[in-house]
């Protein structure tokens, strides 16, 4: 988890952890909204690897990973069961998949992590980043302080770990070498908005926002589209995200004040 390297960020109101429970209509509107999703640009293949959150397993992905598949992915869940955390084993056996699926489909292989699991995609991709094609987040905490959360002290029950880890924070803090897209919403309930910025200007590198609620984000239909979109950008020729093709009421501008 991100530790205090920047300047406070507090963690989200209860009212809006309270609101989480509209994850039920955002993935109703998934469900919906499948038609038109189908009009998302088509992919060439590559392979695809989707990292849960903090508690969620390959279920909570399970719609996310569907859409990408009719889309042309080869996609994969990271199959560890719950995510508990980055305990003994767990960051080496995502390496070792990381590394399987790059050497069976002969090209590189782009990351999709929601939560703690996007946090995970940027470590890998910082670590790996020959391997790595891409790297997608969906609100996820790579700025400021762990408990810049409504769940980092769920995070250090569950894993035995402490939030705050300078070192980690060191290599999850500046974006990798591989375009990266951080989606997030500034009514999220469980992660602060502000965490989950790409900060400075880089060639490869974007927030997209949508309005959806932290736990439904893998099956907003919002986010569904961005990632997609994200995902069929060629590679070596990866350009930033055109939200004005939907407008503001889909995907509003991220750097108003």
């Amino acid at each position: 988890m991100p530790s205090a390297t920047h300047a406070p960020i507090a963690p989200p109101s209860r009212l809006l952890l309270w609101a989480e429970s509209r994850a039920l209509w955002e993935a109703a509107a998934g469900v919906a909204l499948w038609p038109l999703l189908q009009l998302a640009p088509r992919g060439d293949g590559h392979a695809v690897l989707v990292l849960p959150g903090l508690l969620a397993s390959d279920a909570s992905t399970r719609m996310l990973r569907r859409y990408l598949a009719s889309r042309g992915y080869e996609v994969h869940g990271w199959g560890r069961g719950r995510n508990l955390g980055p305990r003994a084993g767990v960051e080496a056996s995502m390496v070792a998949k990381l590394q399987a699926l790059q050497q069976g489909s002969g090209s590189k292989v782009s990351l999709v992590g929601q939560s703690l699991g996007g946090v995970y995609a940027r470590l890998l991709a910082a670590g790996h980043g020959d391997l790595v094609r891409s790297v997608i987040t969906l609100g996820s905490p790579f700025v400021g302080s762990a408990r810049a959360t409504n769940a980092w002290q769920v995070y250090e029950r569950v894993s035995g770990l402490k939030a705050e880890d300078p070192q980690r924070q060191q290599q999850l803090a500046p974006p990798p070498g591989v375009p990266t897209s951080s989606v997030f919403s500034r009514s999220d309930g469980v992660v602060a908005w502000r965490a989950s910025l790409v900060h400075g200007s880089s060639a490869h590198t974007e927030n997209i926002e949508v309005l959806a609620s932290h736990i439904g984000m893998a099956a907003h239909p919002a986010v569904l589209y961005a990632v997609a979109d994200r995902l069929a950008q060629p590679e070596g020729a990866w350009k930033p995200f055109n939200r004005r093709l939907l407008g503001p009421l889909v995907y509003p501008d991220p750097n108003r004040a």
